[in-house]
């Protein structure tokens, strides 16, 4: 049964309400009678728009269908994002006399898709409109917001489950900047949860891997690999050049020494972990009068209570989950919206879908960032032994 929304068949001819893109460019090049309307919203059209559009929302196409033309039989094209809203105005439209009215078929995405000319006041190019379009929709992201996630620097420590799923949103929303630090290889036993990676990756550096795969999603992003151990030696140094920290470790030592680490340079630490169906996260910011991983936990467990990945198992889609927690956060410190997680340690089980917030606050005797601090450098006088080097969940 044929639908009544359907664009095109598979011959790639469009319905009787509709017209191609193709066929618009034309009609509207070669007839200065079409009259087209844009019903997208305001904060749609302000991105840009097909040249010579008339800007009608659709919830108004009635009260200003006086205004279109006095001649019932003018071509009328309208369009929205993806034509469907349009396929409304033209039935409204045609209910109202008009009988030369059609929708672009697939709406403005596919004017974009096809190099069509716009018209734009932005600062982005007409592919960078498309491909972030849904995101600058948003109110709270917009145009200002889209710019601040491609300024944005962010360094994923560990190249694994966490960095995974974070990694390709971060690249997928337009992240401008990525840091990867992890010297492991691709192994066969991390396909079941870290997605970066693939067959044919096995025996490949994992920084090398992940930056293939970033690439893949977004070519724009800016890629910076770090083959190698996180260190205190070496770890501020790491850090310096970006703006905000993720932690994708798998071993409490390598977490301990980013909290320092993020605490000396005045950066957010976004925490999480993951083994077995259970993940937690943090946003640990003692700047922003937050606490730190140590006012919640003064010292690392001891090492045979905090099992890793390769001595537990994990489920493969709960790092993959954890990671987009902490993916969220990120977003919403770049963006400066909503509520981050500081102060806040989330507790999530996947065997029973159930999650907690547990509500930490700076303590007093923080051995890092209390009154009387104990700890006051990575390394030499005032430092605290780590040990262990990272390896991604």
């Amino acid at each position: 049964m044929k639908s009544s929304k359907k664009r095109l068949n598979r011959d790639g001819e469009t319905t009787e309400r509709e017209i191609s893109v193709e066929d618009a460019r034309n009609l509207i090049r070669d007839d200065d009678r079409v009259i087209l309307i844009d019903i997208r919203n305001n904060a749609e059209t302000c991105l840009s728009h097909i040249k010579g559009a008339r800007f009608v929302p659709l919830g108004l196409i009635e009260g200003e269908s006086n205004k279109l033309s006095a001649d019932k039989n003018a071509p009328i094209l309208v369009y929205c994002t993806s034509g469907d809203r349009s396929l409304l105005a033209v039935e409204r439209l045609r209910n109202m006399g008009f009988n030369n009215v059609r929708s672009i078929a697939g709406g403005y995405d596919a004017w974009l898709a096809k190099g069509c000319e716009i018209v734009t006041d932005s600062k982005f190019t007409v592919q960078q409109l498309n491909r972030y379009s849904r995101n600058m929709l948003l109110k709270e992201v917009g145009e200002e917001g889209q710019l601040r996630l491609m300024n944005a620097k962010v360094l994923l420590v560990g190249a694994g489950g966490l960095a995974s799923s974070a990694g390709l949103y971060f690249a997928a929303c337009g992240v401008g900047t990525l840091g990867i630090v992890d010297y492991d290889w691709v192994d066969l036993s991390n396909l079941n949860r870290q997605v970066f990676h693939g067959t044919d990756d096995v025996g490949r550096l994992k920084v090398d891997s992940a930056k293939s795969a970033i690439r893949r999603i977004n070519p724009e992003v800016k890629v910076i690999t770090f083959a190698k151990q996180l260190i205190p030696a070496n770890a501020l140094e790491i850090i310096d050049g970006f703006d905000i920290v993720m932690d994708a470790s798998d071993n409490a030592a390598t977490k301990f020494l980013l909290n320092d680490a993020c605490y000396f340079s005045g950066k957010p630490y976004v925490y999480g972990g993951a083994v077995g169906f259970d993940g937690q996260a943090g946003v640990f910011w003692p700047k922003e009068r937050g606490p730190c991983l140590r006012c919640l936990f003064p010292k690392p467990p001891p090492r045979h209570l905090v099992p890793t990945c390769s001595e537990a198992g994990v489920l493969g889609v709960v790092p993959g989950q954890i990671g987009l927690v902490q993916a969220a956060e990120v977003i919403k410190l770049i963006l400066n919206i909503g509520t981050p997680m500081i102060g806040k340690y989330y507790i999530y089980n996947a065997l029973t879908l159930t999650s907690r917030i547990v509500e930490t606050g700076k303590t007093p005797d923080c051995p890092l960032c209390g009154t009387s601090p104990k700890i006051t450098s990575l390394v030499g006088d005032g430092s605290v032994e780590y040990g262990i080097a990272i390896c991604g969940v």
